[in-house]
């Protein structure tokens, strides 16, 4: 709950501002609202402005206010009210219409013999328009599937071919950490993940320890890659010598976490350097490398026949 300031003919007045927790689907991605109602409780369902005007949803719960006083919070959406009991039942009958179409679309792509899966379909509330997700390993023509789909429901149609990152999100899950799915859970939009992640973070570079529900690299190798590579910037990495006193030390891995380091002397012995510890150590330079002659020398002197005259 917060207080926000609002102009309204002139007049300043304060408005206490609630947040709420919603799903557009039962299964969907949840998302946060403010509202002026107080009395909105797990299970309601109410209209909220979206893209497309009023949207019905479902409430999750409650969403905590900013703890700062001085700070003003905005959600990403506005209830605006309850819905009516009318509203409820249809917003209750989609999943069944959806579900209707999906089987019905799916028996119209083995009819024209089109090499698809279809994923999902969503029904607009207002009927005004329905999206048909698939995924393809290539171009498909559907143009005879969408003028048999639009000659069926009387609607505009949209068919929308996803990637299995997207197909994963919309059909959700359990990660290999026992949660729900990152993708479907909150995640807005994909980040580019690459192998050099695992490697920063040391983490197995097995792709069943490393892949997700989609076999594409786990999303959460971006949380912490960043804090991985902050804190390995300013250690010695593995190879170099540290010398303490009169021992010398390499470098077999590190710590970043705990920034420690752990080393190996000149007995063969395994040493856990603090970063205290490590910090007092002096940093053995290379040495240089002997200089190789060029292969063009020997044949400037030329040939060795033993005859001085």
């Amino acid at each position: 709950m917060t207080e926000v300031q609002e102009d309204n003919s002139g007049k300043s007045e304060k408005q206490t501002v609630f947040f709420y927790r919603f799903r557009f689907r039962e299964q969907g991605q949840e998302f946060t609202a403010q509202a002026t109602l107080d009395d909105l409780k797990r299970g309601d369902v109410v209209m909220i402005r979206g893209e497309f005007g009023l949207e019905p949803a479902c409430i999750s719960g409650s969403a905590p206010a900013c703890r700062d006083s001085e700070t003003v919070r905005k959600a990403s959406y506005e209830l605006i009210r309850r819905a009516a009991p009318e509203e409820c039942n249809r917003y209750a009958n989609i999943p069944k219409e959806e579900e209707s179409a999906e089987n019905f679309c799916k028996e119209l792509i083995a009819k024209h013999s089109l090499q698809m899966r279809l994923v999902r379909v969503e029904r607009f509330f207002n009927g005004s328009k329905m999206i048909f997700y698939f995924t393809a390993d290539k171009r498909v023509d559907f143009r005879a599937l969408v003028k048999d789909l639009v000659q069926e429901f009387r609607t505009r149609v949209e068919m929308r071919q996803v990637g299995v990152r997207h197909e994963t999100k919309m059909l959700g899950g359990i990660g290999t950490c026992g949660r729900e799915l990152c993708c479907s859970g909150y995640m807005k939009k994909f980040d580019s993940v690459s192998i050099k992640m695992a490697k920063e973070q040391d983490l197995p570079l097995n792709p069943s320890k490393i892949s997700g529900v989609c076999n594409r690299l786990l999303c959460c190798l971006t949380y912490e890659f960043e804090t991985y590579k902050r804190e390995r910037k300013g250690m010695p990495k593995p190879g170099k010598k540290l010398q303490a006193g009169n021992t010398v030390y390499r470098v077999k891995r590190q710590n970043p976490l705990q920034s420690r380091l752990l080393v190996i002397d000149q007995e063969g012995e395994q040493h856990l350097l603090t970063r205290e510890e490590w910090q007092e150590c002096t940093l053995v330079k290379p040495e240089p490398a002997p200089k190789r002659k060029k292969q063009g020398d020997k044949e400037k002197k030329g040939p060795n026949t033993g005859d001085e005259r």
